[in-house]
């Protein structure tokens, strides 16, 4: 057998063996959705772009002053880090097959709606969008749209990009 049909084979076998688990990388986007999110969150907090606060999907576990504290921010982040690996799951379950940038951000804008529309006001949450003001109404649905991309976008390109698992043909 030629070098370069062993070469081939072995190359091709390393290809087949690439299997990302459907579980654990949605929980991995998740949580760094989490994070970086949660983060731009605080961010725009602190800077008076929105007047949600950063922890709000902790308020059904957290008092609102502690919330408000540096502490609560933190535990509240976290609250959206659970949150962001749940939705990334879910998001794996319900839409994991379909392909490109636009179910994911139509995964966040449906969030949106559902927090700042339905539960949000409902659990007190957040405030009605009547009276929330346009800066936090634009800079909330701006975070969750993106929020939803990279859940979205990231979970459609492993599992969808078949590309990048095809062995590298050779030299001719």
């Amino acid at each position: 057998m030629s070098t370069l049909s062993t070469n081939k084979r072995s190359s091709h076998q390393g290809y087949s063996d690439h299997h990302t688990n459907p579980w654990t990388y949605p929980m991995m986007i998740g949580f760094f959705a989490g994070i970086i999110w949660g983060g731009v969150r605080w961010l725009f907090y602190q800077m008076k772009f929105t007047t949600i606060l950063p922890g709000f999907v902790g308020d059904p576990f957290f008092k609102q002053s502690f919330l408000k504290t540096g502490w609560g921010q933190l535990a509240g982040i976290g609250c959206y880090i659970v949150f962001s690996i749940i939705a990334a799951l879910l998001y794996k379950l319900v839409l994991g097959k379909l392909r490109g940038p636009w179910p994911g951000i139509l995964y966040g804008i449906v969030w949106w709606a559902i927090i700042f529309l339905l539960l949000g006001p409902l659990l007190g949450m957040t405030t009605a969008v009547t009276r929330a003001g346009w800066n936090t109404l634009f800079t909330e649905i701006c975070v969750f749209l993106l929020w939803g991309l990279f859940i979205g976008y990231s979970i459609a390109f492993e599992f969808t990009d078949e590309a990048s698992r095809e062995p590298i043909p050779a030299p001719s």
